[in-house]
């Protein structure tokens, strides 16, 4: 089994799981340049969204694809869904393993406020 079909088998686990829960979820996908974060209601709409191809990150960072970037993604995600209201949250990982920048953002989603 390839890399990539084993993440997408792991994340549709997830996914139905939370999907049971009825809460609203911080949805994170990934690439070796960027990364981004969606808030997914119960229903299954993309709410709002950050990524490090936004302008409020891509003024702060010099490069994209690293950790300090997916801490800078994880605060400003945090901030927009207080904005809006929520604190309390799934977080999906989309299948991907739960170390480096996936770490980084949900640890800097954590410290803004968010509880998951």
């Amino acid at each position: 089994m390839s890399k990539k079909i084993s993440r997408i088998r792991r994340s549709k686990k997830t996914r139905s799981r939370i999907r049971i829960q009825k809460v609203d979820r911080l949805m994170i996908h990934k690439t070796p340049k960027h990364i981004y974060a969606y808030l997914v209601d119960k229903d299954d709409r993309v709410i709002t969204s950050v990524s490090s191809q936004s302008k409020d990150i891509r003024d702060k960072v010099k490069y994209t694809g690293n950790c300090e970037t997916a801490a800078e993604v994880g605060k400003l995600f945090s901030i927009k869904a207080q904005e809006l209201g929520i604190k309390k949250i799934a977080f999906d990982r989309s299948g991907f393993k739960y170390h480096g920048r996936v770490l980084a953002l949900a640890n800097a989603a954590r410290e803004a406020g968010m509880e998951f």
